[in-house]
């Protein structure tokens, strides 16, 4: 597996923070002014990218209102719309991809895109995107992917709704074109998704069995699950993002606003940070706590011969004589000087 993925001027991979992705999707609600307010508020909580959808409404689908092509769902937020006034809706005006794009280098975030066709894909290269993202409704599509893979360019990649065979046909596509730097993310394509459906214990699986970074594209609400990812060794995290949910806007619903988005940024480089390494008998800033431990402790003054019993000599905190694991060991022994109250018992102290 590659150790690091290098994007623009950040480093992926687990020996650094989270990557962490604002999924813009169609959440400026057709407003440019918005859309660049977003790159504001992204960068401001700290994300490490915005990331824009790239398409038009008739390269993705049909102007047609036939059964097929309408969503009919009543758990989703789009049931009766037909697919093509969806994406008209969400798509990113492709003449705003490049004040976004300055936006983003004005404010130090990185910013790219999932291409959606070749002609798209065209498009991003112009404007000289670090890297691509492919969308889990686009994980089986061969071809794209492999003109995608011929950019040399790092890809990011959801898993969604892919079985294993469909992840390996990708894996394999993108490494064929002799491009190793790829990184999946486990997602569930559901939106919003539920926790008990997110399977995130995936993730360490999913590592192992194709040598990859990988990290979570993570549709549920709030930001429980993307920490939890992170401990199984995420180390990428897309969550969709807006200024205001009660905004509205065709992913609003489940999409984090700029307070949430910058604590997903906090708590999950807590999370990297926590991982650390394996570690038994306590790091080195621990160990003036161990004076606090249990010890064999005299409780009562003694004089030279005494014997030690279960009522003159207990395990009391603090630490400065014998384990506690001596304890029946030394009871009955006599002692070799006269001690006060609250002496630590040592060997020397005992007679043998």
């Amino acid at each position: 597996m590659k150790n690091m993925i290098k994007i623009g001027d950040q480093l992926i991979g687990r020996g650094n923070k989270p990557f962490i992705i604002a999924e813009m999707s169609g959440n400026h609600n057709q407003s440019l002014t918005r859309a660049l307010d977003l790159v504001d508020a992204a960068a401001d909580s700290g994300a490490s990218a915005v990331k824009l959808q790239t398409y038009k409404p008739e390269t993705m689908t049909l102007d047609i209102n036939q059964s097929n092509f309408v969503i009919k769902d009543n758990d989703s937020l789009w049931n009766g719309r037909t697919l093509y006034d969806l994406y008209r809706e969400a798509m990113t005006p492709w003449e705003w991809h490049e004040p976004i794009f300055k936006r983003c280098e004005e404010k130090g975030i990185l910013c790219f895109s999932s291409p959606f066709d070749e002609t798209s894909l065209v498009f991003l290269e112009e404007l000289g995107v670090p890297c691509y993202k492919i969308a889990s409704f686009e994980n089986i599509d061969i071809p794209l992917i492999k003109k995608i893979a011929k950019t040399g360019k790092p890809i990011i990649a959801s898993t969604g709704m892919a079985n294993i065979s469909e992840i390996y046909d990708l894996v394999e596509t993108v490494k064929n074109e002799g491009n190793d730097n790829l990184i999946l993310l486990k997602c569930t394509s559901t939106y919003p998704a539920s926790p008990q459906d997110t399977n995130i214990i995936t993730i360490p699986h999913m590592r192992e069995l194709f040598n990859l970074q990988v990290g979570l594209s993570d549709h549920t609400m709030g930001i429980g699950v993307s920490i939890a990812s992170v401990a199984l060794g995420a180390t990428v995290i897309e969550k969709h993002f807006t200024l205001n949910r009660s905004d509205g806007g065709v992913d609003s619903a489940f999409s984090l606003e700029p307070d949430e988005l910058k604590n997903l940024v906090i708590e999950t480089e807590r999370a990297w940070l926590s991982l650390g390494e394996i570690n038994y008998g306590g790091k080195l800033n621990e160990s003036k706590s161990k004076q606090f431990r249990r010890s064999v402790i005299i409780t009562e003054d003694l004089d030279e011969g005494d014997i030690l019993t279960e009522q003159n000599t207990k395990c009391l905190r603090p630490g400065h004589g014998l384990s506690p694991k001596y304890y029946e060991l030394i009871l009955g022994k006599k002692i070799t000087s006269k001690v006060n109250k609250g002496t630590g018992v040592t060997w020397q102290l005992l007679k043998d």
